[in-house]
C-alpha cells in the first residue's frame, strides 16, 4: 500500500524510532521501506516532528531532538511528547551514533554498532554522571535502567543466531541508502576507510586542537589492531550529559560502569521509555574525536535496526502491552 495513497492514524504506529542529530534522522529515514504522510492531527501539547513510515510491517515514529539541543532531558521530552500524540506505541529503539570504547576483549572499530544488553548486575544502561558520595571521598553510581523489553531481546538472540551462520543484511541496507541518497550525501554513508580509523593509546592528546585532523599526532601511538570487517558488538552502554573526549577519563569511566563498550549522551533520559539502544561507533571517546565517520556510523546504527526489525512479527507487537499503559500502571 503506497504511502501517499493511505491514510494513517496516530494509533496505528506501534514502534518509536528517536534520534538526536538530524543526520541520525536522515540515515533513519533512508531506511523506511515506505514513507508515510504527516497526520492531520499531532497533540496540542507536543512540538515533536515526525517522520512516519513503514519497516517490514511495522508503522513506525521517527522524531529527533530539537536541533542543536542534546542530552538525557531533552530526550525525556521528546519520549513523553512522542506517547502524547501516538498511544500505542509498545517499544521505543533509540538510534544513533556514539563514542566507542575498545578494550582487548572487544577490538570496537569505527562504524562498529554497539547494542544495549544487559549484563547479571546491570540493565543495558548506566548513567556515568549519576550516583552519590562516598565517606572515604569515593564516588558509587546509582544510576543504572532496566532491561530493555524481551520481546526486542528475543529479537537480539535470534539475530546473532543468524550472524553467526550467515551474512548480515546490513551491507545490503548500506548499499541501498546511498543509491537512493542524495549526491552530496553518497560518499558520506559509504566507509571512510581503514586509514582514517586510528585508535591512540588512551594517554596520548591530539596534537592540535585548533584542526581535528590527526595530521600531526605520532603514528607510533596508535594501536595496532587487526583491519576486520565491520562487527556488533553487545553490552553495556555507558550515557550521561557530557561529550566524554579523553582517552584516560573514558578508562576510568569504562570499569567503573561494568566494562561499557559505548558513550553517548541520550540514553539515560529515557529510563521511563522502554527502548533498545543502538549506537554506530564514531569515534573513540578520546581528544582525538572529528566528524569524518559521523553518517556513516548513524547509516550502520539505522542498517542494523531495520534487520531487527525482520526478527520481530508484527503480531507478537500487537499483543504487548502499550507503553503508556505500562507507564501509567507503575506509577
Amino acid at each position: 500500500m503506497s504511502g501517499e495513497e493511505a491514510i494513517f492514524k496516530p494509533e496505528q504506529y506501534t514502534v518509536g524510532w528517536i534520534c538526536a542529530l538530524s543526520l541520525e534522522m536522515a540515515a533513519a529515514r533512508g531506511m523506511l521501506d515506505d514513507i508515510h504522510p504527516n497526520l492531520s492531527y499531532q497533540d496540542p501539547n507536543d512540538s515533536n516532528s515526525y517522520i512516519l513510515g513503514e519497516i517490514y510491517g511495522h508503522n513506525i515514529v521517527v522524531a529527533c531532538l530539537p536541533s542543536g539541543i542534546y542530552g538525557t532531558t531533552p530526550a525525556a521530552t521528546v519520549a513523553n511528547n512522542l506517547l502524547r500524540t501516538f498511544k500505542s506505541i509498545r517499544f521505543g529503539l533509540l538510534v544513533g551514533i556514539g563514542g566507542g570504547a575498545p578494550s582487548p576483549e572487544h577490538d570496537i572499530r569505527l562504524g562498529d554498532v554497539v547494542i544495549s544488553q544487559p549484563s547479571e548486575t546491570l540493565g543495558g544502561i548506566v548513567q556515568h554522571d549519576r550516583g552519590k558520595i562516598l565517606s572515604q571521598g569515593g564516588f558509587k553510581r546509582t544510576g543504572s535502567h532496566n532491561a530493555p523489553p524481551t520481546l526486542l531481546l528475543s529479537a537480539l538472540t535470534r539475530l546473532q543466531a543468524t550472524h553467526m551462520s550467515a551474512d548480515s543484511q546490513v551491507p545490503k541496507f548500506l548499499a541501498q541508502l546511498v543509491e537512493k541518497s542524495p549526491k552530496r550525501m553518497k560518499s558520506k554513508f559509504k566507509h571512510q576507510g581503514a586509514s582514517n580509523d586510528r585508535l591512540y593509546q588512551a594517554e596520548y592528546d591530539h596534537v592540535d586542537p585548533e584542526n581535528p585532523r590527526c595530521d600531526n599526532c605520532d603514528e607510533a601511538k596508535i594501536v595496532s589492531r587487526d583491519d576486520d570487517e565491520p562487527f556488533f558488538h553487545y553490552g553495556i552502554i555507558a550515557s550521561g550529559n557530557q561529550v566524554i573526549k579523553d582517552g584516560r577519563t573514558w578508562t576510568s569511566l569504562n570499569q567503573q560502569c561494568g566494562g561499557a563498550l559505548c558513550f553517548e549522551m541520550e540514553a539515560a533520559g529515557l529510563c521511563d521509555f522502554p527502548c533498545l539502544v543502538i549506537r554506530g561507533i564514531c569515534d573513540y571517546a578520546d581528544s582525538h574525536k572529528n566528524k569524518v565517520w559521523q553518517a556513516y556510523a548513524a547509516a550502520t546504527a539505522a542498517a542494523f535496526t531495520k534487520e531487527l526489525l525482520l526478527y520481530i512479527a508484527t503480531e507478537q507487537v500487537a499483543k504487548e502491552r502499550k507503553l503508556l499503559t505500562e507507564l501509567i500502571s507503575s506509577k
